[in-house]
C-alpha cells in the first residue's frame, strides 16, 4: 500500500507567510505549528494577540503580502443555546469574517488565499443519503442560519485577488475535543449507542430554531468526522491548487453511525460492555454540564466528493483506525 501524498511539496520549497485568526484553539495551535514547522512566518488576530478585532487598520497592514489568511475565530458551539449564547456564537463568525474581508479590499497586496472555517451541519438531518457540495441540501433551525449566514459573510464580498475557500468542518478528531467526553463516558461504562427518542416539546426552543425532533434511533444516526492531521494536510495542499475555491466538504470519506462509533471506542479502550444513552438521558446530561443534544443526535452524513475529485487522498480514510492513532498511537 502506497502512502498518501504529501500535500503543500509544490509551495514547502519558498517559506511564506500565513495569518491565523482564532489560532488559540484545537485546530489553529495544530496548524500554526504546522507552519513553523515548514519555516513560514505565522502571524496572528485575536482577543489577546498584537493584532486584536477591532483594530482595522492594524488587521489590514498584517494582510498585506501575506501568502495566505486562515479564519478559525468563532464561539464554542459546546455551550447551551440561550439567547445570549446563540448570538455570540453568531456574531463571533459572521463579524470577524465581514471584518476580514474589509481588511483585504483595504491591503495594498491582499493575500491570494483565505481559507476560512465553516460547518459540515449547514447539511440537513440526513438518514437516507450522503450530503455533497454539488447534491447536499441545506438544513434548517439555529445551527443552519448560523453557517449560512457565515458563508455569505465570505463569500459575498467583492474581492477579485483573493480565491476564497469555506471549510465545511464534521466533528474534528485529535487529542483533546469532542473526542474527549465520548472517551470518559466510555471508560465509565456508559459507552453504548446515544439515541434519539421522545423528549417534551418546547415553544421556545421552537421558536429559536434549537428544538431536535425525534428523527433516530439505536445509534443510526450518521457520525461524519476528519482527523486533525488530515485537517492541516488539506489546508496545505489548497496552496498549490488554484482552481478550488467555494465551500468544501473536509470530511473523511468513510462516515460510520454514532452506535460504529462508540463500539469502536469500547474496542480500543477495552471496554466490551457500554450503557446505551436514550434521548432522555442525553437531555438531562447535557443540562448537566452545559451543552446540546443536538452535537450527537444530528446525522451528519458528509462525504468529501471535490476533495476526492480533485485527487485529495485522505491519511486516515477509516474511523477505527483514525482513532487509534489518537488514543493508541503506539499500536496504530
Amino acid at each position: 500500500m502506497t502512502s498518501p501524498e504529501r500535500p503543500g511539496t509544490d509551495s514547502a520549497a519558498r517559506a511564506g507567510r500565513v495569518v491565523i485568526a482564532g489560532a488559540s484553539g484545537f485546530i489553529g495551535g495544530r496548524l500554526e505549528s504546522a507552519y513553523q514547522q515548514r519555516g513560514w512566518r505565522v502571524d496572528r488576530i485575536g482577543r489577546r494577540e498584537r493584532v486584536r478585532w477591532g483594530d482595522a487598520a492594524g488587521i489590514a497592514d498584517l494582510l498585506d503580502g501575506a501568502d495566505v489568511l486562515i479564519n478559525l475565530a468563532g464561539k464554542s458551539v459546546n455551550c447551551r443555546y440561550t439567547a445570549a449564547n446563540r448570538a455570540e456564537i453568531l456574531r463571533s463568525r459572521v463579524e470577524t469574517t465581514r471584518e476580514l474581508g474589509l481588511a483585504i479590499a483595504r491591503a495594498g497586496t491582499p493575500p491570494p488565499l483565505w481559507i476560512n472555517a465553516s460547518t459540515a451541519t449547514i447539511y440537513r438531518h440526513a438518514m437516507d443519503r450522503p450530503q455533497t457540495e454539488s447534491t447536499g441540501e441545506i438544513g434548517r433551525g439555529f445551527s443552519v442560519s448560523v453557517a449560512t449566514a457565515w458563508e455569505e459573510a465570505l463569500l459575498d464580498p467583492d474581492l477579485p485577488g483573493t480565491r476564497r475557500i469555506a471549510l465545511r468542518l464534521p466533528i474534528v478528531l485529535g487529542d483533546g475535543s469532542a473526542l474527549a467526553p465520548l472517551v470518559a463516558l466510555t471508560r465509565l461504562g456508559a459507552g453504548g449507542a446515544q439515541s434519539d427518542g421522545r423528549w417534551f416539546p418546547s415553544r421556545r426552543r421552537r421558536a429559536a430554531g434549537t428544538e431536535n425532533p425525534q428523527r433516530s434511533r439505536d445509534g443510526r444516526q450518521r457520525f461524519s468526522w476528519v482527523h486533525l492531521d488530515d485537517v492541516v494536510r488539506i489546508i496545505e495542499w489548497f496552496e498549490g491548487r488554484p482552481g478550488i475555491e467555494g465551500p468544501i466538504n473536509a470530511a473523511a470519506p468513510n462516515p460510520e453511525t454514532n452506535a460504529e462509533l462508540m463500539a469502536h471506542l469500547r474496542r480500543i479502550l477495552n471496554r466490551p460492555v457500554g450503557l446505551a444513552m436514550p434521548r432522555w438521558m442525553l437531555e438531562l446530561g447535557s443540562i448537566a454540564i452545559r451543552t446540546e443534544s443536538e452535537l450527537v443526535l444530528k446525522s451528519r452524513w458528509v462525504v468529501p466528493e471535490r476533495l476526492e475529485a480533485a485527487g485529495f487522498r485522505f491519511e486516515h480514510p477509516h474511523l477505527e483506525e483514525a482513532l487509534r492513532s489518537i488514543l493508541s498511537p503506539s499500536r496504530s
